[in-house]
């Protein structure tokens, strides 16, 4: 295995536990519209961005105008109903600042609209930690096409083999794998392990993940060197 020189985080269910909260957001916006929908069947679709989970759910194309209104909605309810109460997992803020201060850059990719992920970066805790920002609006393709994972490769400055991803759903790990990123999957998401079965290895959570590093493969992080200062250049912080 390479040298780990940086690591992309997925943020809802790995860092920030907010699965539940954008299911709900979903099925409340898709019932508006006159749309029923099993819970079970909508949560089992988070992690994907809408351009999949709304053709997947309800056969409709995000960019007609009823996939707009639901997806507005969707943003309006989330941020109003349900973002205030969300909070981080125990030890996300921990992990990611012990791998900053190992030197390795750390990004955060998500299929999140750019419009959503300030507010989920903070309501992680880890806003200030984050070197570079990838949201769906930087590809075409969401999880669990690897474009987003290629876009953050591309701005770190790393190849596929220096990078390691941590995730938490089934999307996470095939976007990983589709890059050639390995992919280190969390439980704490609510996917059970066979469904994460091409993770290299599974934690319950960011605390334990975090109390196992030594052990873990981002151990070799010891022996790498950081990306040259030219990646900054290329990074995007996300605002406090």
């Amino acid at each position: 295995m390479a040298r780990i020189r940086a690591v992309l985080f997925d943020i809802d269910g790995t860092l920030l536990d907010s699965n539940d909260a954008h299911a709900h957001a979903w099925l409340d916006s898709l019932r508006g519209h006159g749309r029923n929908v099993p819970f079970a069947l909508v949560r089992s679709k988070v992690g994907m961005g809408a351009d999949k989970l709304l053709a997947e759910l309800v056969g409709v194309a995000p960019t007609s105008v009823e996939g707009a209104a639901i997806r507005e909605r969707r943003a309006m309810i989330f941020k109003a109903r349900y973002l205030p109460d969300l909070g981080p997992f125990h030890g996300s803020r921990v992990l990611v600042d012990r791998l900053r201060s190992r030197g390795l850059v750390c990004a955060a990719v998500s299929s999140a609209s750019a419009d959503d992920i300030a507010d989920l970066l903070r309501a992680a805790g880890v806003a200030d930690l984050i070197d570079v920002v990838v949201s769906a609006d930087d590809a075409d393709r969401s999880k669990p096409d690897p474009d987003l994972v290629e876009v953050a490769l591309d701005r770190i400055g790393v190849t596929a083999g220096e990078a390691l991803m941590i995730g938490d759903t089934p999307y996470d790990v095939a976007a990983g794998e589709r890059a050639g990123v390995p992919v280190v999957a969390l439980r704490c998401g609510g996917w059970p392990d066979r469904d994460l079965a091409g993770a290299i290895a599974l934690y319950d959570d960011p605390a334990d993940l975090s109390s196992q590093l030594d052990r873990s493969a981002l151990a070799l992080d010891r022996e790498s060197n950081p990306p040259s200062a030219g990646w900054g250049l290329r990074a995007r912080r996300v605002a406090v």
